[in-house]
């Protein structure tokens, strides 16, 4: 026994590099290499994967575990083998080749640990491989995908324990998740026959996440806003779509944030690279589908923001509990609003009537989360079967606490209700009766008929569920484990319906009327410039003008101006980031109009909001890059537009983007093949001496025998030399 204890406290040092255990796994690990079944409800960042890749170092044979994500696959295997640990996986990304090396490794006893997906451990081929293996154990991670009544339900992990009895007798199990309520519980031991393993549930409670839910409405504003808040630190945004991974990401880059996509429809090269340069700390910010994150071991993420609301508070905490692992603060925010619900909602509409039915219900739990102004911990603890007695104080709600209201009357009638309605029904039924709507179901079970039936049609059916959730958090109502959705009275529940006492309850968030205000704030704020300020940057552009020998248009563009009077940047790099400015210009020109807004902001008590106002995505960055090499290198406008695949109209825009910017570009090789000298002196002094630079102003003064391609090559290089 003490030999025991001492090889596995070695392991942990040498191999791991800690000197001591957290929680519970020690016992887990005991538990597991004495080959009884282990059932490990532990939350993200607890140190889950410890629990079974130790013991697997010590046991003879080869660990099987069986993941559902490839990403998740790669990210533990790479650390395994920087371990120095022979770790190997199987999946649909290796080749035949691969394969049959990974295989060949693991017949031989080498292979200490091999990561399957479940849909690779189905194939027939494998699993006759298998059975050939000297198994030590079998893993099964997130085994919350088992459940049909969890979150990430997966079809193929049902068929799991069918396949641990082909592959031989008595081989222990360890099965793990983060996320599982007591249904889903029940749901996972009776379907792996695990009814009797050793159970070890650590607590659901981070105490250094502070979580936020956020209306939306000027979302990308606020998130920028955010993500400034948090300068320099690293980062995950989930969104629901690809399109809306792409969107953000692009979206983010173009506001100065160093941010990747990562979903399932890049290719894999592209993710590994993507998930990479966030480890290394390369990126800060990963923009992602919920493809990302699970097992990734990243203990410095400092904040989570969900784009759009989650199908569920269990893949909500999940994500959410990839910020600080490390047991620092982190900050979790999500943005909510209700149109995403009745989205998802839809998504659902193909799906099997159970799991239709199912996967509505998670989603009225998610908006009633979101709703709520009870502490956040609380409502999340209570989701997961677990009691918080006092407020966590560290949540957007405690700490701008809602309007309360006394709440005996109300929790009496709807305890009452609950026991009229004989335990049989879930929070919507039960405060449409309340409410007094009369429906196919009230009907069908004649509760249009009882006593309570519109007591309470004062108040909305929001009003009601609100009440009769809040019941649950107090202990006088409680889910039934057994009937998904079905509300019960708990003892304490039938004591105070006796003897009923002061409690008081919070209004919900009405997030609805905060979503148009905060839409209506946005659109004026967009709008808002500063008429003073604009004169007088327009009389500097003026007077620079003049002594630049130039004419005004040249130094600062009217568009470029009005940002300025509208965000008042004050530094060379805020100045950059104004849309037709870049960084040439304000190196050029720059200097006398940052002294202007200065003193302008300081005389006039103005707090600059540059950092809040948002730049939409013009220009992609790449095909940016590579036009500015290859006209660089000499290279025909015509040879660009073909190898982009793009119309030279188009690549002519994408010059122009660029030369207004600031960057300058040599276009005379190209220029001197098409447009003869003595018109390109004409064009030239033309724009010298002009108002502005309207290429349909330019015809009219010069006349038809100037085609519009020669004016805007010419306007290119005029700007090149003179502006940037």
């Amino acid at each position: 026994m003490i030999e025991h204890e001492v090889e596995v406290l070695s392991t942990l040092k040498d191999i791991f590099g800690y000197n001591h255990f957290r929680g519970s796994q020690e016992e887990i690990i005991n538990n597991l290499m004495f080959g009884k079944n282990t059932f490990v409800i532990m939350p993200t960042g607890a140190g889950k994967s410890l629990c079974y890749q130790l013991p697997a170092l010590i046991m003879p044979g080869t660990a099987i575990v069986i993941s559902p994500l490839i990403a998740l696959m790669k990210n533990q295997v790479d650390q395994l083998v920087g371990h120095g640990i022979n770790a190997q996986f199987l999946n649909s990304t290796l080749t035949k080749g691969e394969i049959n090396a990974v295989k060949k490794d693991t017949l031989s006893g080498h292979v200490k640990l091999l990561y399957v997906a479940p849909e690779t451990l189905t194939k027939a081929e494998n699993i006759n491989f298998l059975r050939q293996t000297n198994i030590s154990f079998v893993a099964i991670d997130e085994a919350h995908c088992i459940s049909e009544w969890g979150h990430d339900f997966r079809p193929e992990y049902r068929k799991i324990r069918t396949i641990i009895e082909q592959l031989g007798e008595n081989i222990p199990v360890i099965a793990l998740t983060a996320t599982a309520t007591p249904k889903v519980q029940l749901d996972i031991q009776k379907n792996l026959h695990m009814e009797e393993a050793s159970l070890f549930k650590s607590s659901f409670n981070r105490k250094n996440l502070f979580y936020t839910i956020r209306p939306k409405g000027g979302t990308k504003k606020e998130l920028i806003k955010f993500i400034k808040g948090h300068k320099g630190k690293s980062g995950v945004i989930y969104c629901l779509s690809r399109k809306k991974v792409e969107e953000i990401a692009e979206f983010l880059k173009v506001n100065d944030v160093n941010a990747l996509p990562y979903h399932a429809g890049l290719d894999a090269s592209v993710r590994a690279k993507n998930q990479d340069a966030f480890l290394n700390e390369e990126a800060d910010v990963i923009v992602a589908t919920i493809a990302f994150g699970m097992g990734i071991d990243k203990p410095d993420v400092r904040f989570v923001v969900h784009y759009d609301t989650p199908k569920s508070l269990e893949g909500y905490y999940q994500e959410t509990g990839r910020a600080g692992r490390d047991g620092l603060d982190a900050d979790c925010l999500m943005f909510y609003s209700y149109n995403d619900i009745l989205k998802l909602d839809k998504f659902n509409k193909d799906k099997p009537v159970t799991e239709r039915d199912n996967a509505k219900q998670l989603l009225l739990e998610m908006a009633a989360y979101a709703e709520s102004s009870v502490c956040r911990r609380k409502v999340i603890l209570n989701y997961f079967g677990e009691h918080l007695e006092k407020d966590c104080g560290f949540c957007d709600n405690c700490k701008n606490p809602k309007e309360q209201f006394e709440g005996k009357e109300y929790l009496s009638l709807a305890i009452k209700t609950a026991l009229l309605t004989e335990e049989k029904f879930g929070v919507q039924h039960m405060s449409q009766v309340l409410a007094g709507i009369d429906n196919e179901y009230s009907i069908s079970y004649q509760h249009n008929k009882l006593d309570v039936f519109g007591e309470g049609k004062e108040e909305s059916v929001t009003f009601w569920s609100s009440v009769f959730r809040q019941a649950i958090l107090n202990e006088l109502l409680d889910k039934d484990i057994d009937n998904y959705g079905i509300i019960v009275v708990t003892d304490k529940g039938k004591a105070y319906l006796k003897k009923p006492y002061s409690i008081n309850l919070s209004k919900d968030h009405d997030y609805t009327k905060l979503e148009s205000e905060q839409e209506t704030e946005e659109a004026n704020v967009q709008v808002t410039c500063d008429e003073a300020l604009l004169t007088i940057l327009k009389n500097l552009r003026k007077k620079v003008a003049k002594e630049k020998g130039v004419p005004p248009y040249v130094v600062f563009q009217e568009p470029s101006l009005i940002e300025m009077a509208t965000v008042f940047p004050t530094t060379q790099d805020e100045l950059s980031g104004i849309n037709g400015v870049g960084s040439g210009k304000a190196q050029k020109f720059g200097k006398a109009f940052l002294e202007v807004i200065s003193q302008y902001v300081d005389e006039n008590d103005i707090t600059p909001s540059s950092e809040v106002v948002i730049k939409s995505s013009v220009n992609k960055s790449k095909i940016k890059i590579f036009i500015i090499q290859q006209v660089d290198r000499k290279v025909d406008l015509e040879e660009i537009a073909e190898s982009k695949k793009i119309p030279l109209a188009e690549l002519m825009e994408e010059i122009e983007h660029i030369c207004y910017s600031g960057t300058k570009l040599n276009l005379d090789y190209y220029i001197d093949q098409i447009v003869d000298e003595e018109k390109q002196e004409d064009i030239y002094d033309y724009f010298m001496s002009a108002d502005n630079d309207s290429i349909a102003h330019a015809i009219q003064t010069l006349g038809r025998e100037y085609t519009e391609e020669e004016l805007r090559l010419m306007r290119i290089k005029f700007l090149s030399e003179v502006a940037n």
